[in-house]
């Protein structure tokens, strides 16, 4: 198994988890603060793990909670006690969909060591002291999730990890195959001593299934090779924009409505390679057209520097002269930020005021 986790995550047996990765693991910010409802974001490949989780933890604060006012105080009012209920409804939730909601499997470690190194497999001194807990049952998952928290969350627990292999066991290998294609044979990929989350890893934990692309359903290549897109809109969506994007009309690395429109109002996003969130408090506005008029988003960027989520205003019915003089405001032929060109993939047409913020470039 552990050789099969290897050969999944790098392709080969004799790679290991660089240090940021090994340091990662899900931890708030302070209750009843301004961040009380965010995960405080560490370094290097992990953080894409973790801004994922982060988008299931705002949906479950703001829509699955029972007796919530679903407005951004409510968020700042949430307790030590509410995050760990928010963490571990996430989480199960991420595994659950995984398991195609029939099973999911947990990773612990224990203390005894069942494998060593072998000149074909290089021992890092924690996967092989994996514990595999299956269920057939949401509700125990969860419970069982929950009393082991401090396994997730603990400083030293490589939280982050024991999520990733708790995910690709409750996939399972066969449907990590099946769901991948020629275009992706490994989860994560090498950059700069460390290694980053392919997009097959984020639609795993957004949709339940490792598609390496986001497009909507599947498309032909030309030597008629299948490339998997999503196949169904999932419950947190998925926004990107890149300053060296591909042009408009490369079909494949545009993402789809499935990613675009989700359930809920909560998008992970990718801009120029870094992670962060958009969310709405309003759950209509993805159901009811006439929201999307002018409505307002949070941006959390997981930023050190960040202290509150921005507060962004979204005018879709903006006459062009409004547009220009929003433009002119701000200094002549001044440029969108790219937190403004990712929202403008959604709403194209969109006048962004930033609430007295100053536009994140």
């Amino acid at each position: 198994m552990a050789t099969k986790l290897r050969q999944s995550l790098f392709g080969n047996t004799v790679q290991v988890f660089s240090s940021d990765w090994r340091k990662a693991y899900f931890r708030f910010h302070d209750p009843s603060s301004d961040l009380a409802f965010a995960l405080d974001m560490g370094k290097g490949g992990a953080r894409s793990i973790q801004m994922a989780v982060q988008g299931s933890v705002i949906r479950y604060l703001l829509f699955t909670t029972k007796g919530r006012d679903r407005n951004f105080g409510s968020l700042r009012a949430v307790s030590k006690q509410e995050q760990e209920r928010a963490l571990a409804a996430a989480l199960t939730g991420i595994l659950w969909a995984a398991g195609t909601a029939e099973k999911a499997t947990v990773c612990l470690f224990s203390e005894d060591a069942s494998v060593t190194s072998t000149p074909d497999y290089s021992g890092d001194g924690f996967t092989e002291r994996l514990q595999l807990f299956e269920f057939l049952e949401k509700e125990a998952t969860e419970k069982f999730i929950y009393d082991h928290l401090q396994c997730f969350q603990g400083e030293g627990s490589h939280g982050v990890i024991l999520f990733l292999y708790s995910l690709i066991f409750s996939r399972t290998f066969e449907k990590l195959q099946e769901d991948l294609d020629v275009t992706t044979t490994q989860l994560l990929q090498p950059s700069a001593g460390g290694f980053l989350c392919r997009q097959a890893v984020l639609n795993l934990i957004l949709t339940g299934r490792a598609s390496p692309h986001v497009f909507n359903g599947c498309e032909e290549g030309e030597s008629q090779e299948i490339f998997h897109g999503v196949l169904a809109r999932s419950d947190v969506g998925y926004l990107q924009w890149g300053k060296d994007a591909s042009s408009e009309d490369d079909r494949l690395s545009q993402v789809g409505s499935m990613l675009k429109t989700p359930k809920v109002p909560v998008w992970l996003c990718n801009i120029n390679g870094n992670y962060s969130i958009l969310f709405c408090t309003n759950k209509q506005l993805l159901s009811d057209w006439k929201m999307e008029r002018l409505f307002d988003l949070y941006f959390y960027s997981g930023q050190p520097t960040q202290r509150k989520p921005v507060h962004l205003t979204i005018d879709t019915h903006a006459h062009h002269w409004e547009r220009d003089q929003h433009e002119d405001k701000h200094g002549p032929g001044r440029r969108f930020s790219p937190v403004e060109m990712a929202i403008k993939t959604k709403w194209r047409e969109a006048t962004i005021n930033w609430n007295g913020t100053v536009p994140f470039y």
